[in-house]
């Protein structure tokens, strides 16, 4: 098989019928004491960490201790979400999700890292924009089976920006790659990347699992065929060889759905800041968790999701996605799950 459609398969675990584990769960973590003062043990909040581990309670409760521990040891990216600390970097157009999902059904998101003038904000007000989209996609059913992609566009990438990475930042950005974010990375995609990043990805590659790290595709700057292979032409914007919305008009599209979700953010923000100092070796995380219903902006046009199993080498030159989306809706039909 080429090395697209390999990046275009993840293993896939089909979504008992039987969600059972949904109440075993949630028993186990009322008697863990590193939850106990999680409030919200509903369906929904449980749900999303069941599909992150395919329905494993023993792996679903470790994701939420990582995800609550994350959240208090990380206070400089995740205590403050509201959309008006980001908002200039939001209007530099510097991130967008696509309208539609892949063939797998991942949600695909963009960066495009020369819009991000490291003088005006810090690497980790950066991930800070990662982590609202996160927080706002994993409402989604489907993205909570299918995944997330990304595509990093590094042109424009220099020396200052390189300067802002550190092995600390590394660690964190891994950790919500890996285990302490409930979400599935099905493929990031580096195109136009320059030689003076591979020492920071090299700083960072360490901390990743080989999961992840055989996930990673390099694309260079003759990327357009290659990422074409990958995702269908139809969502990706003119800029990166497709016929879809461009560049512009979904990072317009999407800096106006995060302003509107400010008031979800920031409960989330505020759980956060009322965490601190509850997580240590010894004591439990006070997050209570709040969903609430998204707005809906519109929805993802119905297309038969591909799923399948495999993997590809741990740097390749051909693409796989991102996690993009109309603008996020709680989304209630039925579809594969993806591992």
């Amino acid at each position: 098989a080429s090395v697209a459609s390999n990046a275009m398969r993840a293993g896939c675990v089909e979504e008992p019928g039987d969600l059972s584990c949904v109440p075993r769960l949630r028993e186990t973590v009322a008697r863990d004491a590193r939850l106990r003062h999680v409030r919200d043990l509903s369906d929904g909040a449980l749900i999303k960490f069941l599909r992150a581990r395919d329905f494993d309670v023993e792996l679903s409760l470790k994701l939420m201790v990582n995800y609550h521990r994350w959240r208090s040891e990380c206070p400089e990216i995740s205590a403050n979400l509201h959309p008006s600390s980001v908002l200039g970097l939001l209007q530099n157009h510097y991130h967008g999700v696509l309208r539609s999902r892949d063939q797998a059904g991942s949600r695909v998101l963009f960066y495009r890292i020369g819009q991000w003038n490291p003088k005006e904000f810090t690497a980790y007000e950066v991930f800070r924009v990662s982590l609202i989209t996160s927080e706002l996609i994993v409402q989604e059913t489907e993205t909570q089976r299918h995944g997330l992609k990304a595509i990093f566009d590094l042109q424009g990438w220099c020396f200052s920006h390189a300067l802002q990475i550190n092995p600390s930042l590394a660690k964190k950005i891994s950790s919500v790659l890996t285990d302490s974010f409930p979400l599935k990375v099905r493929g990031i995609h580096l195109i136009n990347e320059p030689l003076l990043f591979r020492p920071v990805f090299a700083m960072i590659r360490p901390f990743l699992p080989d999961k992840i790290k055989q996930r990673v595709y390099m694309h260079g700057s003759s990327y357009m065929q290659s990422l074409r292979e990958v995702f269908p032409a139809a969502i990706l914007p003119p800029e990166y060889g497709g016929t879809g919305p461009p560049i512009k008009d979904l990072c317009q599209e999407w800096t106006d759905f995060i302003m509107r979700s400010e008031d979800y953010l920031q409960r989330l923000s505020a759980d956060t800041e009322g965490a601190q100092g509850f997580f240590d070796s010894d004591q439990s995380l006070h997050v209570p968790v709040l969903i609430s219903m998204l707005p809906t902006h519109c929805s993802v046009p119905d297309q038969d999701y591909v799923s399948a199993s495999g993997s590809d080498p741990t740097v390749s030159h051909a693409a796989s996605s991102s996690s993009g989306c109309n603008l996020p809706t709680v989304e209630r039909r039925p579809g594969p799950s993806a591992s």
